[in-house]
């Protein structure tokens, strides 16, 4: 082989690893955030989750987007691990259907798709339009980029060199070693599969038993990714990360024994199914399929190995800042008497956690503090989980019947929600300055940062002055309160135009000086918030 064909087989490898990253991203495109809403009813029933994950995966063609959303899911307290695991052993079944896909002998129109592809993408505006043309001129260059390498794939399968390289994986050892070891690499097990079936596509004398302890192999590398993944999560996701591995080893050590030592059942697929890409591809699915149904009656039992392998963490965490509502009875939600008091409760505790927030961001800017910073988006998490919690109870108390008093405190409720859900973006906005400050090593002049310490002080005093009067029920602040934040208002227009001036004398860098603004503005916007806060009691 010469030169000429090593650079064809691999810009036709690059071709279709491309061709299947776009398809995957147009496929996320399409699914949106309705795939995470989609993930996230998985419930304690195996099965469904099961469904869930298997039609999840082929939403976003690759089991490892979707595994890792998963992980992600868990750790955020959307997800338990008996979901996952189901999620997971239907995703490892969806995943297949890819291969299939590449088995279909369509490559000769693959100029067609991409031609269509790039008309809906470019000439289109509708973004659905747009999307849809996205993933059409994914599956175009895939399949060119088989047709690029089908050729010089041919002629590299008929060098004695290459043959006996392929002698060596006869070893099933091998053979899954290599299947893991490339999967782990590429981080995907659909794109592994897909390369294996597109050299059988192409005409590689590829031994259908050396195949198939390949396909055994990639489905342990893909769990890789999951692990990685789960590392910086916490242990729930770390049992869901372990249970994935777990599952694809018991599954390739089952299999992989009775393919080894039953040998005729690899002769059923090669006589059952003529072409070799077609082999490959239906022992993937009905591989991963028995292994689905050989383990899915043992999902409590592997969950209760994991929860010893992987132990509860032993701490002590302040209930006030756990995501979990603290005050309200879920079983009380349609008795409006009972669950108004309470709800207020949860707004007070909301409101504690970020007015914190904003003061520990604040000292993380000016003490160049990564750790603080780092506090302020965990906790912000807290607030967003909060605030989601609390609204959808008031929503359902506003639908049963309520009196016109218990309607207006509901309505004034939403409202306050929305004021300090804002102010605690705010704190996030301010502790991400502070984490960019410190990285890029930035310095403010002497004057900003007096400037910002007094807009620091007299912003703190309208949040933490508002929260006080709506705790006391007192109306008398809202005066007092509403002459600071005219003069906070008042100050940041003059801050803002003494820093324009120092912009022009060069005092200061045009980096710093992009935060400072931005700072001014979080700062005038949550005074504005506090306002709106102490006014809800006048």
């Amino acid at each position: 082989m010469d030169f000429a064909g090593v650079i064809l087989i691999l810009g036709g490898l690059g071709l279709f690893l491309f061709g299947m990253r776009i398809m995957s991203s147009g496929l996320q495109l399409i699914a949106g955030n309705r795939l995470q809403g989609f993930l996230q009813k998985a419930t304690a029933n195996r099965f469904l989750a099961v469904i869930v994950g298997f039609i999840a995966t082929i939403a976003l063609n690759s089991s490892t987007a979707s595994t890792v959303m998963t992980v992600s899911f868990i750790n955020s307290g959307l997800m338990n691990l008996t979901q996952a695991i189901g999620v997971i052993m239907g995703a490892n079944v969806g995943t297949t259907l890819s291969g299939h896909l590449v088995a279909i002998r369509i490559d000769a129109y693959a100029p067609i798709f991409i031609f269509i592809g790039v008309i809906m993408y470019v000439f289109f505006k509708n973004k659905k339009i747009k999307n849809i043309g996205y993933v059409i001129l994914g599956f175009g260059v895939l399949f060119f980029g088989i047709t690029t390498m089908g050729g010089p794939l041919r002629a590299l399968s008929s060098l004695p060199e290459f043959q006996t390289f392929l002698v060596a994986f006869q070893n099933p050892f091998l053979a899954i070693i290599a299947g893991f070891g490339f999967t782990a690499a590429v981080q995907s097990s659909t794109a592994a599969t897909g390369i294996l079936i597109a050299m059988h596509v192409s005409g590689v004398p590829i031994p259908f038993e050396t195949s198939a302890f390949i396909i055994l192999g990639t489905n342990i590398g893909t769990s890789i990714t999951t692990l990685i993944a789960s590392i910086p999560a916490n242990r729930e996701s770390k049992r869901a990360a372990v249970f994935h591995i777990t599952y694809d080893i018991i599954g390739s050590a089952v299999f992989g024994t009775l393919i080894f030592f039953v040998p005729s059942i690899l002769g059923w697929f090669e006589t059952t199914f003529t072409e070799p890409a077609n082999q490959v591809a239906m022992f993937h699915t009905i591989y991963n399929t028995a292994t689905l149904l050989l383990l899915l009656p043992f999902v409590g039992i592997l969950g209760r190995m994991l929860e010893k392998i992987i132990p509860k963490e032993v701490v002590t965490i302040d209930p006030f800042y756990e995501q979990r509502l603290l005050y309200i009875d879920r079983n009380i939600t349609r008795m409006p008497a009972a669950i108004i008091p309470n709800a207020r409760e949860e707004i007070l505790r909301m409101g504690k956690i970020a007015s914190e927030n904003l003061a520990l961001s604040l000292e993380a800017f000016f003490e160049k503090d990564e750790t603080k910073a780092e506090r302020v988006l965990q906790d912000e998490k807290v607030i967003n989980f909060l605030n989601k919690e609390i609204a959808s109870q008031l929503v359902k108390v506003n639908s049963s019947r309520t009196s016109k008093a218990q309607a207006e405190d509901v309505s004034k409720m939403l409202g306050l929600l929305t004021d300090i859900e804002r102010i605690g973006d705010h704190a996030e906005n301010i502790a991400e300055y502070a984490i960019t400050i410190k990285e890029d090593n930035l310095k403010f002049s002497n004057e900003a940062k007096t400037e910002l310490k007094t807009l620091r002080d007299l912003t703190l005093e309208l949040v933490f002055g508002s929260l006080r009067a709506y705790e006391n029920k007192n109306a008398s602040y809202y005066l007092e309160l509403k002459i600071k934040e005219e003069k906070l208002d008042t100050l940041c227009k003059e801050y803002a135009a003494n820093h324009i001036e120092r912009l022009k004398d060069q005092t200061c860098n045009a980096e710093c000086g992009v935060i400072f603004v931005d700072i001014i503005t979080d700062l005038e916007r949550s005074g504005d918030h506090a306002n709106n806060i102490a006014k809800s009691i006048s």
